[in-house]
């Protein structure tokens, strides 16, 4: 994440494929303290004093349970108002493990079988050069293993259309104008048309709206008091939030983008969440309260992804799920993620750790991006 003021060109388009790109329990008692100056502290510093970022948030909680904040930054440039503690940001592609969360209850129920073809549940949806629903499972487009067009990768300028609305099936008609990017199962590329589709697989088998399916079977279930996907037509975010910001061009004034409609993310980056939260789910999510053991363990079983995917070395996917070795030794579990304004990342241990970094701008480059928010996430966790 270089200075602001050297920060590279990069389309909407791209912002969006980057942000869409990108994990203990914690009880509902839980005390929330303002964390002492440290190394989250340092780091959060860090990113608003020399990488520029309006606003940087963190949540560290420990194996005791016990959530701790630290913030720096402002909320609003114009009024320089402070940055809240644990405000509300979009979290992009966190969003990801949520839909695939869902995805798996319902392989638990015996609704949905990972490695049936998508054909089985929406038959005649995908076709196209080189794509065919018939050859495509569901196990793969969870794994991003599916050779499906990323449609971000066409859409018009997202930031001069960021009041438009997208229905699910105009993101997925982009995508399918164009080639399969390989066939299914022989490679790996990330890519937001697979969200969608799962989307669309959820709202087929359960026949219900899919941001009603999260809600009832992951937010409410554990407790996300803050966290929530926008209603159609819903622009703002709601609550104590630091406005969102990208910039055009290197050196250029940083827009504020908090107002825009989501639905260009939909089931694969639209959710609006905390660091606390995210703490909350993913630490819910490895300690078994959202699947079943056998899901569960499908869902951390991994690939490897190319050398050049942006990700920090040792990285590797699982079904909605990352893992990234700790300095400190082990596995996190959890997810990146970016959409215009905001960048998030998350991740716990799987033994009552968990953390999350966010930030209130497009962070350039994503692999600076990943890289600098998957090294201060290691270092709440480790430190």
């Amino acid at each position: 994440m270089p200075k602001r003021s050297r920060r590279r060109p990069i389309s909407a388009a791209a912002m969006l494929a980057a942000a869409l790109a990108l994990a203990g329990t914690l009880p509902a008692s839980a005390v929330q303290t303002r964390a002492a100056p440290g190394p989250v502290q340092r780091g959060l510093d860090r990113l608003v004093h020399e990488d520029g970022y309006p606003a940087a948030m963190a949540a560290a909680t420990g194996r005791d349970g016990r959530t701790r904040n630290a913030v720096a930054g402002v909320a609003d440039l114009r009024t320089g108002a402070k940055a809240p503690v644990d405000g509300r940001v979009r979290g992009g592609s966190v969003t990801k493990s949520f839909t695939a969360t869902v995805v798996l209850q319902l392989v638990g129920e015996g609704r949905i079988s990972l490695d049936a073809p998508v054909e089985t549940y929406l038959p005649g949806l995908l076709r196209g050069d080189g794509i065919d629903g018939r050859r495509i499972t569901v196990r793969q487009l969870l794994q991003h293993t599916s050779g499906l067009p990323d449609y971000t990768r066409y859409m018009d300028d997202l930031v001069s259309n960021r009041h438009r609305y997208y229905d699910a099936r105009s993101l997925l008609d982009l995508a399918l104008r164009h080639k399969a990017a390989f066939p299914p199962g022989t490679d790996w590329r990330y890519c937001n048309t697979d969200y969608v589709v799962a989307g669309l697989l959820i709202e087929r088998v359960t026949g219900r709206p899919v941001g009603e399916e999260i809600t009832r079977r992951v937010i409410d279930r554990v407790g996300l008091r803050r966290t929530y996907l926008p209603a159609v037509g819903e622009q703002g975010i709601r609550g104590a939030h630091p406005h969102g910001y990208v910039a055009s061009k290197p050196g250029a004034p940083l827009l504020d983008i908090t107002e825009m409609d989501p639905s260009a993310a939909w089931a694969a980056g639209a959710l609006i969440t905390t660091p606390s939260d995210l703490n909350r789910f993913f630490g819910a999510l490895l300690g078994g309260r959202l699947l079943k053991p056998a899901q569960l363990a499908q869902m951390r079983t991994t690939v490897a992804i190319p050398a050049d995917a942006g990700y920090p070395r040792g990285t590797r996917f699982g079904l909605g799920l990352i893992s990234q070795p700790l300095s400190c030794g082990g596995l996190a579990w959890g997810h990146d993620g970016d959409f215009l304004g905001y960048a998030v990342y998350s991740a716990a241990a799987g033994d009552g750790r968990a953390a999350s970094i966010a930030v209130s701008a497009d962070p350039g480059p994503a692999e600076h991006g990943r890289r600098h928010g998957w090294q201060l996430l290691d270092t709440a966790l480790c430190r």
